[in-house]
């Protein structure tokens, strides 16, 4: 089975279930390289269907402060991206078997060759791969790559997409596609913008490819909301917060309150029989 279809997979099982799936993001080595794994298991025992997992870089344009902090205190601490394919190693050595998406920028995924980095993920257990500063336009080296391994290369859409973008977007996408609910850089807010469920629906219209939302999501409240328009629902700069403050109790108690309100968003199952496969 390849990344692609275990990705496919958590999204048949949650719209049968008729709701969204819970998608926490992490940074590699984030408190410190010896509780990242802890952390990620508490995390997934708590209700995460599925993981985005940071690879640490020293210039980080889409994230906030929040991420930045996390990221740097990882990289003070000898992150590097063989040791991040390492720690998925180890997951999956530990029995872990929900599909992990690594977040990267381009410049680290360059550096180590597009297609020896798509080989090592596939090798240790990842499934796929978030690059937000790689357009569709110059994803096509990367595309092959996955696509020799098995894994989702997932590319981003924000509210100021055009038209073309979408499509673009909805048609070269694999596994999901990332709707950025805001402008600018990642971080919790206080409420969700106006605007989103229509940004979701224009993306709808265009695709029935399962679609994720994140950056600004922070609380049960607001998870619920997005549940009840989205595919997915991605956590980042809040469950930072909750770490910091909390440690791994703290983590898996926050994420275990927001799989709660998931489950309670009423919906029905949307086309529970679509087919993802191709996704």
């Amino acid at each position: 089975m390849t990344g692609v279809d275990r990705i496919a997979g958590v999204f048949a099982t949650t719209r049968g279930q008729g709701r969204a799936a819970l998608m926490p993001y992490l940074t590699l080595g984030y408190p410190s390289p010896e509780m990242t794994v802890p952390l990620i298991r508490a995390v997934i025992g708590a209700g995460a269907d599925m993981l985005e997992l940071g690879i640490p870089f020293s210039d980080p344009l889409a994230d906030g402060p929040t991420i930045q902090r996390a990221t740097h205190r990882a990289l003070q601490q000898g992150m590097t991206v063989a040791r991040c394919l390492e720690m998925v190693a180890a997951l999956r050595q530990e029995g872990v078997s929900v599909p992990l998406v690594l977040m990267s920028y381009y410049n680290p995924i360059l550096a180590y060759g597009e297609a020896a980095f798509c080989r090592a993920a596939q090798e240790v257990g990842a499934d796929g791969l978030i690059v937000p500063d790689l357009p569709p336009e110059e994803g096509a080296a990367l595309e092959s790559g996955c696509r020799s391994h098995g894994l989702a290369l997932v590319y981003l859409l924000a509210p100021t997409s055009t038209p073309k973008r979408i499509r673009l977007v909805a048609e070269r996408s694999a596994g999901f596609i990332y709707l950025v609910s805001v402008t600018g850089t990642t971080g919790a807010r206080e409420h969700l913008p106006p605007d989103l469920e229509a940004f979701i629906q224009r993306v709808r219209a265009v695709t029935e490819k399962p679609l994720a939302v994140g950056f600004g999501i922070a609380s049960r409240e607001q998870a619920r909301a997005v549940g009840a328009l989205a595919d997915g629902v991605i956590v980042g700069s809040a469950l930072i917060q909750v770490v910091e403050q909390g440690g791994i109790a703290g983590a898996s108690a926050f994420v275990a309150d927001l799989r709660s309100a998931l489950n309670c968003t009423g919906r029905g199952p949307r086309n529970p029989g679509m087919n993802t496969e191709g996704s």
